[in-house]
C-alpha cells in the first residue's frame, strides 16, 4: 500500500479518534461540573458549526495551495484544540472555545484528504480508496470511546492529553513522508462562493449533498442521546458506553473495509438504499432495549447501515462532481455538518419530551430519506455523464 493512503488514513483516524473521545466524556464532564445538560447537544453542535461555515473555504484552499499544505495546518489546529481542552477542562467557556477551534481544523483535514484522494485515484479505484479510508474512521470510533473511556478514569483530562502528543507527532511524521498529489482538474479560479458550488447544484449530484446530510443528521442524533436515553433504560456507565462503541467500531471496520471496496462503480445507489434500510431496523430496536447486550447489538446494526451509506455516498458524490474534487468535498462536509448541527439538539430536545418517540422519528426519517435516491436515479442531469461525453 502506498505511503501517503497509510499517511491519509492516520490522518481520518485521529480526526475520528478525537470526536469518539469525548462522546463518554462529555456527560460526565458537565454533570460533574455542574452545567446544565443542554450543554452536551451545545458543545457537539459548536464544533459541528464551526466546520459547516468553514469548509466550503477550506475546499477552495485545498485547491489552491495544495493538499499537504492544508493536511498540515489542520494537524497543527486539531492538535491545540484538544490541548486546551486537557488545560481547560473546568472551564465551560475554553471548552467551547475548544471545540471551535476542533471544529474548524477537522473540516481542512477532512476537505484535504478528500481532495488528494481525488486527485490520485480514478472512478475504477475511488470505492477501494474510500474503504480504505472507511476503515480508519472504523478504528477512529473503535479507539475513540474506548480509549476516552479508559484514560478519563485516571482524570477526564488524560485522553486529551495524550491525543495532542500523538496528533503532534503524526504532524512531524506528515511533513516528511507526504507528497503533493498530481491535479486531476483545474479549479484554483474561485471567489469565497465557489462557482463551482453553484455548478455543483445544478446537477443531480445535490441529492447526494441532501442525502449526506439526512445520513450525518441520524448518526448525530444517537451519539447525543445514546447514552441519556440508555441512562435511563439500563443505567448505563461511560464505561459501558465505550464498550458499546467499541463494538459498533468494529463493525464500521469491518462493513467499509471489508464491503465498500468492493462495491461496482454503478451500483451504489442500490446499496445505499440497503444501508438505510438497516439503518432504520437499527434505530427501530433502541427502544426495546432491557439489557446491554440488546443495546449493543442494536448499535451494531444502526453502524453497519449508517457506515456503509456514508462513505458510500462519499465515494458517488466524488464521481458526480465532474472532476471538482476538492469543491464537493467541501460541500459534502458543509452537509454532514449541517446534520451534526442540527441533529444532537433537535433529538435531545426530543428526547426531553418522550424519549421512546426519538428512535420512532429517526427510523422513520431512515427510511424517508431514500426517495432521495429515487429522485438522484431518476434525474438524467449528471456533470459526470457531460464530463465523459
Amino acid at each position: 500500500m502506498k505511503k501517503s493512503i497509510i499517511l491519509l488514513m492516520s490522518v481520518q483516524f485521529f480526526v475520528y479518534l478525537g470526536f469518539g473521545l469525548i462522546i463518554p466524556i462529555l456527560p460526565e464532564v458537565v454533570v460533574e461540573q455542574g452545567f446544565a445538560k443542554m450543554h452536551v447537544g451545545g458543545l457537539l453542535t459548536i464544533y459541528s458549526l464551526a466546520s459547516f461555515f468553514t469548509a466550503p473555504f477550506w475546499g477552495i484552499l485545498s485547491d489552491k495551495m495544495g493538499r499537504k499544505k492544508l493536511i498540515l495546518i489542520g494537524l497543527l489546529g486539531f492538535c491545540a484544540s484538544f490541548l486546551l481542552i486537557a488545560l481547560f477542562i473546568k472551564s465551560l467557556t475554553i471548552l467551547y472555545i475548544s471545540r471551535i477551534i476542533g471544529g474548524l481544523f477537522s473540516g481542512a483535514l477532512y476537505t484535504a484528504v478528500t481532495g488528494f484522494i481525488g486527485d490520485m485515484s480514478t472512478d475504477e479505484n475511488r470505492n477501494k480508496y474510500m474503504g480504505f479510508m472507511g476503515m480508519s474512521i472504523g478504528l477512529g470510533f473503535i479507539f475513540g470511546p474506548a480509549l476516552g473511556g479508559l484514560l478519563g478514569k485516571i482524570s477526564l483530562s488524560m485522553p486529551f492529553t495524550v491525543s495532542s502528543i500523538l496528533i503532534f507527532l503524526l504532524f512531524i511524521y506528515a511533513s516528511i513522508v507526504l507528497k503533493e498529489p498530481e491535479r486531476h482538474a483545474e479549479t484554483s479560479k474561485r471567489s469565497i462562493v465557489p462557482k463551482g458550488a453553484s455548478t455543483l447544484f445544478k446537477y443531480r449530484v445535490r441529492y447526494l449533498f441532501l442525502f449526506s446530510f439526512m445520513v450525518t443528521f441520524l448518526l448525530a442524533g444517537v451519539e447525543s442521546t445514546l447514552q441519556l436515553f440508555q441512562m435511563e433504560k439500563i443505567n448505563i456507565t461511560a464505561a459501558q458506553l465505550g464498550s458499546l462503541f467499541l463494538f459498533s467500531g468494529f463493525v464500521d471496520f469491518m462493513i467499509q473495509g471489508g464491503l465498500v471496496r468492493h462495491i461496482k462503480d454503478g451500483t451504489e445507489v442500490k446499496w445505499l438504499m440497503g444501508a438505510q434500510i438497516v439503518t432504520a431496523i437499527g434505530l427501530f430496536m433502541f427502544p426495546f432495549t432491557k439489557s446491554l447486550w440488546f443495546a449493543g447489538f442494536a448499535l451494531c446494526v444502526f453502524t453497519a447501515g449508517n457506515a456503509l451509506a456514508r462513505t458510500l455516498n462519499t465515494s458517488l458524490s466524488s464521481k458526480e462532481a465532474g472532476g471538482k474534487y476538492g469543491t464537493a468535498a467541501g460541500l459534502s462536509y458543509s452537509m454532514d455538518n449541517m446534520g451534526r448541527i442540527l441533529g444532537p439538539l433537535f433529538f435531545t430536545w426530543i428526547l426531553t419530551k418522550e424519549a421512546n418517540t426519538v428512535y420512532e422519528i429517526s427510523g422513520t426519517l431512515a427510511l424517508l430519506s431514500i426517495l432521495i435516491l429515487f429522485i438522484f436515479k431518476l434525474s438524467k442531469k449528471s456533470l459526470r455523464i457531460q464530463k465523459e461525453a
